[in-house]
Formats: structure tokens, sequence, C-alpha cells
């Protein structure tokens, strides 16, 4: 059981965002969504906490991850399990 705190920051149509939101879901984790497009105070936090741009922005446990292909490389690595469960 996933017991850490996930929040994904993504826009509408993000094809990144929807495969990140997929392979959450897929694992059966819990998280916390909050669109940035519609939200330009969420969009400056967003890059003040990643120093990053571009969405999605992941963190789990309020350690940046970054997006997708970060997500999916720790995924295929083994290390997201561990991640999810601290």
């Amino acid at each position: 059981m996933t017991t850490a705190k996930v929040l994904v920051y993504t826009i509408e149509r993000c094809p990144y965002c929807v495969n990140a939101k997929n392979l959450l879901n897929l694992k059966k984790v819990a998280f916390t969504e909050i669109r940035v497009d519609d939200n330009p105070t969420e969009r400056t936090k967003m890059e003040a906490l990643s120093g990053r741009r571009t969405v999605p922005q992941i963190f789990i446990n309020d350690q940046s991850i970054g997006g997708f292909d970060d997500l999916k490389r720790l995924n295929d690595a083994g290390t997201l399990d561990k991640l999810l469960e601290s």
C-alpha cells in the first residue's frame, strides 16, 4: 500500500500528463492533481518548487521527481515502489 504523498501538476491537453496519471493509477497510487493551465498562481508555485516550466511535474513526499520520463525511468529501474512506500 502506498503511504507517500504524491502531487502531480498538469495541464488539460498534455499527453505526458495523461501518461503519468495512467502509470500512477495502474500502480493504484492516490495522488493530488493540480491543474496549472488555468491557475497562474499554482504554475508559479510549481516552477519555484521544481525549477522547471514543463508539465507534468511530479512530487513524492515533497521531493521533485521531474516529469513523466523521470517517473517512468524510476518505475523501470524498480525504485519507484520504494519511493512510494516511504
